[in-house]
């Protein structure tokens, strides 16, 4: 059955086999065959399976042996931006460790060029310069000390400070610009910003926003800084995971994908860096937007010693219709603040809108999809950037509160593999869910059931799907958007928020 598979495939194999090995196909040479699998799978027309087991160790020697059969080695291999680096060094951070004795320790993945210990490289993506101390090619938990790396493969540096998971590094910042000014050539000679071009070469991964959040805690004052250490580690290793301190109450917030990702770095704090912490309830990361369009001004008259920081600011506030969900707003200007208004107070202006953004003012979740216009602005020549800032600020957040919060949820893509004799009680709790049905499909002898479910409806979801299926089931959820709450609950939300459910 093989035989005939690869010979539907590959014309080459296909003639062996009407041909010269018609009357017995046990007489193919195997390396005629190997060639002609190497062949359509490089052609991207089919892809070999394999089967084993880890666990056991099955199956894994073969697995290994067909990769360096099967797969195409690097200079087989045509990245369309590797024409832009010629022989330069071009490589990507993929995964952080952090090794007790040698500190973070990146893996890294050479596409073009060589990587040389006791050299300087420049990542892209946080625009520095690093040094590389050492190279270790890693086997398992025992790592080797090697001379240098060359394209296609993988090894262990030592040193890089600031490099993460998904960040390009290079030679040098001359090797960036020099890249990027022939990708610039290449897209048509086209007038595009730096940043624009660059964003081309990168070769990172994309990072969605977390959608649970809960507090946590030390056991003890003294323990604090060991726990910020723990968390500035692990979130360098998890680039999904975000940390961040609550300005009301002075608490650390875990940000994660769900209640697995979060249980699991409490684990890992407990397991990797002895700190036994307290984990807050678990809570959604909802968002808010803006009903209608406002105006709002606001006057900031202060004296500080001798000098007098006056500041009056009008800003118009709009909704934002667009297919794309943006945190950012989308900041504009009238043509009669353009002429006077001076550059370096531009940033100011621009910060204390972003600021005020972060939290919105029904219940502090971040603001999106608002489009604001700064009407007016009159500054007093010794007034400082800080007090422009908070009068802006001011005045976006009386804005806000006049155009009307509507609050936005998580709704996430669920899929379900399911028993055709559970199906019916997983589909009626789904129901009670508030989930949306889109499609059910039939894989072998399962069903798949694919829906919509907002994420503060599959809190505790694995362990009654389990219950319900007698463990037979498995799911899968992802960020898919934000979408609004209805009067009802927005109004529960809010009870229940302040306290008052």
């Amino acid at each position: 059955t093989i035989l005939l598979k690869v010979a539907d495939l590959d014309d080459e194999f296909a003639e062996l086999v009407l041909g010269e090995y018609s009357e017995n196909f046990d007489l193919i040479p195997a390396d005629k065959l190997q060639s002609a699998i190497r062949r359509v799978t490089l052609a991207q027309k089919a892809v070999p399976v394999l089967c084993g087991s880890a666990l056991k160790n099955k199956g894994v020697q073969p697995l290994l042996d067909a990769i360096t059969m099967y797969l195409p080695a690097p200079n087989e291999r045509s990245y369309g931006f590797l024409q832009w680096y010629k022989d330069d060094l071009c490589a990507l951070a993929f995964k952080v460790l952090h090794d007790k004795c040698r500190g973070p320790l990146v893996f890294v993945r050479v596409y073009s060029g060589s990587l040389k210990p006791q050299s300087a490289v420049y990542n892209i993506n946080k625009s520095c310069t690093e040094r590389i101390s050492r190279l270790l090619l890693p086997f398992a938990d025992q790592q080797i000390e090697i001379p240098s790396l060359m394209p296609g493969n993988i090894a262990l540096t030592v040193g890089l400070k600031q490099s993460a998971t998904g960040d390009t590094i290079v030679s040098s910042k001359a090797s960036a610009v020099a890249a990027a000014r022939r990708a610039g050539k290449d897209a048509g000679g086209e007038k595009r910003s730096t940043s624009d071009v660059e964003s081309l070469l990168l070769a990172g991964i994309e990072i969605p926003d977390p959608v649970f959040f809960c507090t946590i805690e030390p056991p003890s004052m003294a323990k604090q800084q060991d726990l910020d250490n723990a968390l500035s580690c692990l979130q360098r290793e998890d680039p999904s995971l975000k940390v961040k301190l609550d300005p009301d109450t002075g608490q650390t917030v875990l940000c994660g994908m769900g209640e697995l990702h979060i249980e699991i770095i409490h684990d890992r704090i407990k397991r990797e860096y002895g700190i036994e912490t307290y984990l807050g309830p678990l809570q959604i990361a909802y968002r808010e937007t803006i009903l209608n369009a406002a105006q709002a001004t606001d006057i900031l008259d202060k004296t500080v010693g001798d000098k007098r920081h006056f500041v009056t600011a009008e800003l118009e506030v709009r909704p934002r219709l667009g297919e794309r969900a943006m945190t950012k707003p989308v900041i504009e200007y009238a043509a009669s603040v353009i002429e006077v208004l001076p550059k370096e107070f531009q940033g100011a202006v621009e910060n204390g809108i972003t600021n005020s953004c972060i939290q919105g003012p029904l219940l502090g979740f971040p603001v999106q999809d608002i489009d604001v216009t700064v009407q007016s602005l009159v500054v007093h020549p010794d007034t400082s950037h800080t007090m422009i800032s908070a009068c802006v600020s001011r005045c976006m957040q009386k804005a806000l509160k006049k155009a009307g919060i509507q609050i936005l949820e998580p709704v996430m893509n669920l899929e379900i593999t399911v028993s055709e004799d559970h199906l019916s009680a997983a589909l009626a709790d789904l129901a009670q869910r508030r989930g949306s049905i889109q499609e059910i499909q039939s894989r072998q002898d399962n069903r798949v059931v694919v829906a919509a479910v907002p994420l503060a409806e599959t809190m505790g979801y694995s362990t009654v799907l389990r219950s319900l299926t007698s463990g037979s089931a498995t799911f899968t959820l992802e960020l898919a958007s934000y979408q609004a709450l209805n009067s009802q609950e927005q109004s529960a939300l809010l009870q229940r928020r302040m306290g008052l459910v």
